[in-house]
Order: structure tokens, then C-alpha cells, then sequence
């Protein structure tokens, strides 16, 4: 069996090549994909590729919109959502995704310390798992495969 798995969420930290590296270790059959994580390319697409916005409402919004086009395809091809919370930022995006993963009757599973445990508490409730760290992200992947427990 093969998973696709998008992995949705925070983009400061390197916790998705934490997922990849653990992916690739252990052997497993995923296929990951997710948004576009060079931060100013993200931010500026919708006017690099549309035209330039002297409001930065539309500048942001024509990037949004573009970006969703990525985020809607790679949600609705996943076998798995993973979305991060991270610590410094607010993410109110990871949180849109979690709820359209969840509506689309997506597996999910939830990323975030302990911190953010009541905060994320409804997010946490529609998840399969929440975790708190990539490595148990790829213990979890390795069971749903395998059926193996970490060692």
C-alpha cells in the first residue's frame, strides 16, 4: 500500500524534512507533497504572475487565491493531511486546512506541542492522531502501513 500525504501547516521550522528523512529511513511507501514553502514566493505569486496590486489587500489576495489552487489539489489527492501548529506564529491558514481535510473526510493528523493543546482542542477532536513531534508522525505513517510499532 502507498500513501499520499500532504503536509499542511507552519513553515519556519524544518519539521517537514524531519518527516521526509523519517519517511525515507524507515522505508515507507509515501509520497509527500504540500504548499509552497519559500515564505516571499508564497507571499508575492498572485502579483508576480498577475500584476502588481498598489493595495495590499488585493496583493495578498491574489496570492492567496493562487496558492489555494495548490493547497485544494493536494488536500483532495491525499491519502493523509498532516498540519503543523507551530510555535511563533498564528496559523490561521493550517487551521482552514485542518477543517477542509476534515470536511472531505480526509485522515488527519494534528501537529503541535503541548502548548497549543487547548487552544487546538476542536482542530485536535476531528483529527485520527495528534502529535507532537515529526518523528511520531512517521511512527504513526509506519503503523498504518505495517502494522509495526516502534522500536
Amino acid at each position: 500500500m502507498q500513501l499520499k500525504v500532504y503536509l499542511s501547516g507552519e513553515i519556519h521550522t524544518d519539521w517537514r524534512e524531519e518527516i521526509a528523512h523519517g519517511v525515507r529511513d524507515a522505508g515507507l511507501d509515501v509520497s509527500l507533497s504540500g504548499p509552497v514553502t519559500d515564505h516571499a514566493a508564497s507571499d508575492d505569486c498572485g502579483v508576480a504572475i498577475l500584476g502588481a496590486e498598489d493595495n495590499k489587500f488585493w496583493h495578498d489576495r491574489k496570492g492567496a487565491l493562487l496558492n489555494s489552487i495548490r493547497t485544494r489539489k493536494g488536500i483532495e489527492d491525499a491519502d493523509v493531511v498532516v498540519v503543523r501548529f507551530g510555535d511563533e506564529y498564528k496559523q490561521w491558514n493550517a487551521a482552514f486546512d485542518a477543517g477542509y481535510a476534515a470536511a472531505l473526510g480526509k485522515s488527519l493528523i494534528i501537529l503541535h506541542g503541548p502548548h497549543h493543546a487547548h487552544a487546538l482542542k476542536e482542530v485536535d477532536a476531528a483529527a485520527q492522531a495528534v502529535a507532537e513531534t515529526p518523528a511520531q508522525v512517521v511512527d504513526l505513517l509506519r503503523y498504518v502501513l505495517t502494522g509495526a510499532l516502534p522500536a
